[in-house]
């Protein structure tokens, strides 16, 4: 690790020692996971959250996401760990990481106002020597255009974020650090996935790669909060685009009788030059629906149009309603109507395996049928109920799986690994497959979209 001679003395010297106080603000799924890796390298951690719930279960030795089991939590707890809901203790952090939501508004426009609150809520207890890390997904230009102006601007001291000079007397660190979760996948440790720097200036850049080496493997240093704000959004166009190309080849697959799934699976045998994607119902999860919209709001601010990469978004946000005509030609097949018709969606979740909602297609496809008068129920074994979100108002408690075949058709959106997909096919009277879930399995009332 390169040494910290531009950073506030003993800042280096308490993350060696694991001494360093450290602040994870926003715990949900990037937060909590990352303040358990710090506190399982010794670290003493405090989470901040404005959702007391979220504050009681931790206090409580429990937890709310499904991947996270309450015994993390309670060795985190050993550990020094504690959760709150008042900023006050910001004060003692050495180092204070954001991970809060940027969604888009319904103009899909970003929606910042979760980093402006917290920055408003930390500037008043900050102080000099301090490391403040952003880690929210979002346009480039964020960290120095929107968080840095109001920690400077709200603070009591008059206290500016370092730049340029690296003398560190009555100035604070910024520095931007993409999260790069992916929830479910247990293929790759955490600590195995290299974490991107880009620090305001030299100092902030060496103390956030020192604070995250603690933690990760690898650092990898960029030049500016702006090239690691752009290296996430491209890291999550690039898996939308191609997305979308295997969604469009999907579409013209149906029409032309060919299996896009075996497609793709005979193009992987390539050993250089393809990657595999998938088609699915539409895209869900915080990042990959909503970061093309970010860039394109961005590059409007430099006259730039991002056609290729707005297109992609439009045909991925069409994929629910792909799914809904299918439903119909399906009921229609069978003298059906989808008003009227009684329908099952198998999973809510926006991908296999795990409890995460947002921006589930999922939810999308149940509003869509109860629109055109469907009676929709929906099961997923990681949701009891789907109530209020920001974009649906659904209340609906989780269905049983024991009577599938009073169903007029049963939707398969989401392919969690606990459905025994044999038993759904030989119960269901019609089943629309969104996901190839019951690849291998022939049977006539099988229809795959």
């Amino acid at each position: 690790m390169r040494t910290l001679t531009a950073v506030s003395p003993g800042l280096a010297e308490r993350i060696q020692s694991r001494t360093a106080k450290i602040g994870i603000v926003g715990l949900g799924y990037v937060g909590l996971p990352l303040a358990l890796l710090f506190s399982e390298q010794g670290f003493a951690v405090t989470g901040f959250d404005v959702d007391t719930r979220k504050v009681n279960s931790l206090s409580d030795g429990d937890s709310y996401i499904f991947r996270i089991p309450p015994s993390e939590i309670q060795s985190a707890q050993q550990h020094g760990f504690s959760a709150t809901s008042e900023y006050t203790h910001v004060n003692h952090m050495d180092a204070v990481v954001i991970c809060v939501p940027t969604p888009l508004d319904e103009f899909r426009q970003p929606d910042l106002s979760y980093i402006v609150a917290t920055a408003e809520a930390l500037a008043p207890h900050l102080r000099a020597g301090q490391l403040i890390v952003l880690e929210s997904t979002t346009y480039p230009g964020t960290t120095e255009e929107v968080l840095v102006p109001i920690l400077e601007k709200n603070n009591p001291t008059c206290m500016k974020a370092a730049r340029e000079a690296e003398d560190g007397a009555n100035e604070f660190y910024v520095a931007f650090s993409p999260e790069r979760e992916d929830p479910g996948n247990d293929s790759i440790a955490r600590r195995d996935i290299p974490k991107v720097v880009g620090g305001l200036n030299h100092a902030a850049t060496e103390a956030a790669a020192a604070l995250y080496s603690s933690i990760f493997n690898r650092v990898v240093r960029v030049s500016a909060p702006a090239v690691a704000e752009m290296t996430k959004l491209l890291e999550n166009i690039y898996r939308c685009v191609n997305i979308a190309l295997v969604n469009e080849l999907k579409l013209l697959c149906l029409r032309m009788g060919i299996d896009i799934w075996e497609v793709i699976e005979a193009a992987s045998t390539k050993p250089f030059g393809f990657q595999p994607f998938y088609p699915g119902p539409g895209l869900g999860g915080h990042c990959i629906p909503i970061d093309p919209f970010y860039l394109s709001w961005k590059a409007k601010q430099f006259d730039f149009q991002t056609r290729f990469i707005e297109l992609a978004g439009e045909i991925n946000t069409a994929m629910p309603y792909h799914v809904v005509a299918a439903i119909s030609s399906a009921l229609n097949d069978r003298q059906r109507t989808v008003n009227g018709a009684r329908i099952l969606v198998l999973g809510v979740a926006y991908k296999k395996d795990i409890d995460d909602l947002r921006e589930s297609p999922a939810l999308t496809i149940i509003e869509l049928l109860q629109k055109q008068g469907a009676e929709v129920s929906y099961h997923d074994p990681y949701f009891v109920r789907v109530g209020r979100g920001r974009h649906y108002d659904l209340e609906m408690d989780c269905a049983s799986l024991d009577n599938l075949g009073e169903y007029d058709c049963v939707v398969i959106v989401t392919d969690h690994s606990d459905y025994d997909y044999e038993r759904i096919v030989r119960e269901a009277k019609l089943i629309v497959d969104t996901r190839n879930a019951t690849r291998g399995i022939r049977s006539s009332n099988i229809v795959r979209c």
